[in-house]
């Protein structure tokens, strides 16, 4: 049975190590915000230490009191799903009263452009005067 934990123990190592990896290419092309990237790196690194350290989430759990140690890493799961959750919403909330603000000065610089337009087109009294 040794084998067989040493073989699983291996395969999460690789699996996080890759997926850490993942995340790095992920952020040198630009296709993930800093800000997101802490929070995968956090939880990337989070998963190879329980990998390397396996009697940690047992200790873990004893010392919180946790009958179940597995029942930890879902509570730990859930709890971070939400906070993540709540930050998303802020990020949202701000990013539609952004577009919101920014719909609001394209429709000013608009009429601006429009009345601007409109006094161009619109002959003055003085080029009246000045073709008769």
């Amino acid at each position: 049975m040794g084998g067989l934990s040493f073989v699983i123990q291996l395969v999460s190592i690789v699996g996080a190590s890759i997926f850490m990896i993942m995340i790095f290419r992920l952020i040198i092309k630009g296709r993930l915000r800093e800000e997101y990237s802490i929070v995968w790196i956090l939880c990337t690194l989070i998963l190879i230490v329980f990998s390397i350290w396996r009697k940690g989430l047992e200790q873990i759990s004893l010392w919180l009191g946790v009958y179940y140690p597995p029942s930890l890493i879902f509570l730990a799961a859930i709890f971070a799903i939400i906070v993540f959750l709540v930050h998303l919403s802020v990020v949202n909330s701000k990013l539609q009263s952004q577009i919101k603000t920014l719909t609001h000065e394209m429709a000013y610089l608009k009429q601006a452009l429009q009345q601007v337009e409109l006094n161009a087109k619109a002959p003055t009294t003085e080029t009246v005067e000045e073709v008769e």
